[in-house]
């Protein structure tokens, strides 16, 4: 009985005791960066994909067993280089057979016009008829037509021939053999045996919009001669680095895709380390304008939410402070911001999805970069 009525008078006392209040939360930690203010070069930037200024397929253009390789693959070969040696056996055979036929058809022709000489007199003092005179001349003319026959047939397995070595017609860099030794090679098709590509300069295609074009044409001129010497395309390879020598348009196709809406362009950029290789990807990139006095800020920083953008400023009161802003083209990692900031205000950059308008924050140092 005793227990039950001091219970009692502890509930009693802990339930008239004043509820005490929530202490206010503290600052939220972020991470700031200043705005950026420059003069900005603005990139029209595309995807591309290099190959060779020149690519030149190797075929075997003639039938018959791989020989020998003579070449070193991935090197550097010169013009005229001997690169493959196909089995000239089959060809010589023929060759020797289509001289034959040649040495039988100019042997036809000779007597043919031994006869004509001989028969042409007679005729003349009527001692043969006119009927005879012309089956000689017809045999003349048949068996003259029979000799360009087979001495075409001469030229054209001598061409053979020398088909049966085959050379580089180009200097540049040759790839791997597609064909070994001992294979049987040009049998109803040219069969394709290596690749030989010119890699300084080094080529890059890419498309573009319609819209996109009409913007370069503000920027490269129109003159296809000023247009060669207008070196303003870079190139900016996967692991980010970018060629030093700037790039030149070589080829604008003729027309649009009426299918994509998009306008193929060519562009040579020197490539004198052989740094580049065919079938890399990289970002061509052209300055189509500056902007004075640009305002810039990281593109972490930048919130977007049902195609409005917006940052946390940071208040002269310790206060974030939500910033809608207009937001123009992206640099790198950075975007320029065409309205909403001033010079030497202070950004959000990190910790900004806990922030509300008028959250206090506290500026915390930025995370050293990771090496």
């Amino acid at each position: 009985m005793r227990y039950s009525i001091l219970l009692s008078v502890i509930v009693l006392a802990v339930g008239c005791r004043e509820k005490m209040p929530a202490p206010p939360p503290g600052p939220v930690p972020v991470v700031a960066a200043d705005v950026i203010v420059r003069d900005q070069p603005i990139y029209y930037e595309a995807m591309g994909q290099t190959l060779g200024s020149q690519d030149v397929e190797i075929r075997a253009r003639v039938e018959g067993i791989l020989e020998s390789v003579h070449f070193r693959e991935g090197a550097m070969v010169e013009k005229g280089a001997l690169l493959y040696t196909i089995d000239p056996s089959t060809v010589e055979a023929n060759l020797a057979q289509a001289r034959g036929a040649l040495a039988q058809a100019e042997a036809a022709d000779d007597k043919a016009r031994r006869d004509v000489r001989r028969l042409t007199p007679l005729w003349e003092k009527n001692a043969i008829s006119r009927q005879m005179l012309d089956d000689a001349l017809a045999a003349q003319h048949s068996a003259s037509g029979a000799v360009v026959t087979a001495r075409g047939a001469v030229d054209n397995m001598e061409i053979l021939l020398g088909y049966t070595k085959i050379h580089a017609p180009i200097a540049g860099l040759i790839g791997k053999t597609e064909v070994k030794p001992g294979n049987l090679v040009g049998r109803g098709q040219n069969t394709l045996l290596t690749t030989l590509s010119v890699l300084d300069p080094i080529a890059v295609r890419f498309s573009i919009s319609e819209k996109e074009f009409l913007t370069l044409q503000h920027v490269i001129p129109e003159d296809q001669q000023a247009l060669a010497s207008a070196a303003i395309f870079e190139l900016v390879l996967a692991d980010g680095s970018s060629l030093p020598d700037k790039g030149k348009v070589v080829f604008v196709d003729r027309s649009v895709d009426p299918a994509t809406g998009t306008m193929l362009l060519e562009v040579a950029f020197p490539n004198p380390g052989l740094l580049v290789r065919p079938g890399q990807f990289g970002r061509v990139r052209a300055p189509i304008r500056t902007v004075a006095g640009a305002i810039l800020v990281p593109q972490r920083a930048v919130q977007e939410l049902q195609g409005t953008h917006s940052v946390f400023v940071v208040g002269e009161d310790g206060r974030a402070e939500f910033r809608p802003v207009r937001v123009g083209p992206r640099v790198d990692n950075l975007y320029v911001i065409e309205s909403g900031l001033h010079a030497g205000e202070k950004v959000v950059v990190e910790g900004g999805q806990k922030l509300q308008n008028g959250t206090a924050i506290a500026l915390q140092p930025a995370a050293p970069a990771s090496e």
